[in-house]
C-alpha cells in the first residue's frame, strides 16, 4: 500500500465539485478536498497570469495515479492541466488503511 496525494487546480468551485464527486464515486480516490479560491500565478505562452482557482487535494494509492490522471485529464478544461502526485511518507495509520480500503473497492467494479 503506498498512498499518495495528488494535487489540481480548477477554474470554479462547479468544476471542482464535478471532478470530486466523480473520483470519489469511481473509488479511485477516498476523499478529495476542495479547498477555497487561490491567486495562481504562472508564466504561459510568453506572458504572466494572474488567475482565480480552486485547488483540489487527492487522496488515493500509487496503484490508482494512472486512471486519476486520465480521469483528470478528460475532466479538465485545461490545455496543460496541474496533476502533481507526491507520497504521503507518514500517517495515522487507520486513515491510511482507510484510504486503502476506500480505493481497492475500485478494483471489483
Amino acid at each position: 500500500m503506498e498512498p499518495i496525494l495528488i494535487f489540481t487546480n480548477l477554474p470554479d468551485r462547479a468544476a471542482a465539485m464535478g471532478l470530486a464527486q466523480k473520483l470519489v464515486d469511481e473509488r479511485v480516490a477516498a476523499c478529495v478536498n476542495v479547498l477555497a479560491d487561490c491567486t495562481s500565478v504562472y508564466r504561459w505562452e510568453g506572458r504572466n497570469e494572474s488567475v482565480s482557482e480552486v485547488p483540489v487535494l487527492i487522496k488515493t494509492l500509487a496503484e490508482h495515479y494512472a486512471q486519476l490522471e486520465q480521469l483528470i485529464k478528460a475532466a479538465h478544461p485545461y490545455e496543460l492541466p496541474e496533476i502533481i502526485a507526491v507520497p504521503i511518507i507518514s500517517g495515522l495509520p487507520a486513515y491510511l488503511k482507510w484510504i486503502a480500503e476506500e480505493t481497492s473497492a475500485s478494483d471489483q467494479k
